[in-house]
């Protein structure tokens, strides 16, 4: 491990965090073999889990799908560890995923608690947790159900929000982040399909295929992209290239991607964001917290950069 990833991770568990910040940093760290730390990090998870079976909860109580990404490292921590209190937790947050959360007509879960809205984000909170606990089937329907409702042809990216019920998008935006969750959430979800669903992890990987595709001629030279991918007034951001980056790799270590058409990309992209620690360990430039509307830092920029590191590390050792 460089010194530069082992500050970088310092700092991350030294950061405040959302529920989905504490998931995907958790996921970070089991992904990099940190078990005593993925372990520690569910417990705190299962220690601010409330009643109604989402974990990792502060703050106030409207999200509905961020929390479930907290799932796979609870479930790490139960495989690992034997201990009943990881048991019982998955035992609410799965009467929460599977029937108690607010979903449409369809099943498909709404990313918020008073409203019939799809968020891009989700695609990386709930569907690997599905599968990892395997739920496969149900994996890839709210993978395909997300898809169906934000996905713009002309653009071959995802929207930002959906109105369900209005039919129509709250934020049609092409928000890089958004589509770095869904980019990093399939390719998570795919990864862990078994071997008798190879027709569906087709059909998975060609969506990757798709956004790849659709968002790396908005690449800059420098390796960065725009905060909303096809308008160049707004901010120049980090983390997009590190989730992007991130999904190459692992899409290439299991040769589900082209090498000639990818790995030069991420490379450039990953070289971006290494200009971007400074001397603490904070990866500067992400879609800032808290309100994730300008240029700044953040937990999950901090978590993709490890993500993106090991990844990397994976791929070329």
């Amino acid at each position: 491990m460089t010194d530069k990833l082992k500050q970088v991770k310092l700092m991350t568990l030294a950061m405040q965090k959302y529920p989905w910040e504490h998931g995907v940093v958790a996921q970070a760290f089991l992904e990099c073999g940190d078990e005593d730390e993925t372990i520690c990090l569910a417990r705190e998870a299962v220690h601010r889990q409330i009643d109604d079976g989402r974990p990792a909860m502060i703050g106030d109580n409207i999200t509905v799908t961020d929390p479930v990404v907290t799932g796979e490292p609870i479930f790490f921590a139960y495989e690992k560890t034997g201990d009943p209190i990881f048991k019982k937790s998955l035992e609410k947050l799965d009467e929460w995923v599977m029937k108690t959360a607010p979903r449409s007509a369809d099943g498909i879960l709404y990313h918020v608690m008073d409203k019939p809205e799809f968020w891009v984000d989700s695609v990386y909170m709930l569907p690997p947790y599905l599968a990892v606990t395997g739920k496969y089937e149900e994996a890839i329907k709210q993978i395909n159900g997300y898809w169906d409702a934000l996905f713009i042809p002309e653009k071959n990216l995802l929207g930002h929000m959906y109105n369900e019920k209005e039919k129509a998008f709250i934020r049609s935006d092409v928000w890089g982040v958004g589509n770095g969750w869904a980019l990093a959430g399939i390719m998570r979800a795919i990864l862990t399909l078994p071997e008798n669903m190879e027709s569906e992890k087709e059909c998975l990987v060609k969506k990757v295929k798709t956004l790849l595709d659709g968002a790396l001629p908005y690449m800059r030279e420098d390796g960065f992209f725009h905060d909303v991918l096809d308008d160049p007034e707004t901010f120049i951001e980090t983390n997009f290239p590190q989730m992007m980056a991130y999904t190459i790799y692992k899409g290439l270590a299991a040769g589900l991607l082209d090498e000639d058409h990818y790995l030069r990309a991420a490379d450039k992209m990953r070289a971006a964001a290494n200009t971007k620690v400074d001397r603490y360990g904070m990866v500067a430039g992400v879609c800032g917290a808290p309100s994730f509307d300008r240029s700044g830092y953040a937990s999950e920029g901090q978590a993709f950069y490890i993500l993106m590191e090991t990844a990397s590390d994976k791929y070329k050792r």
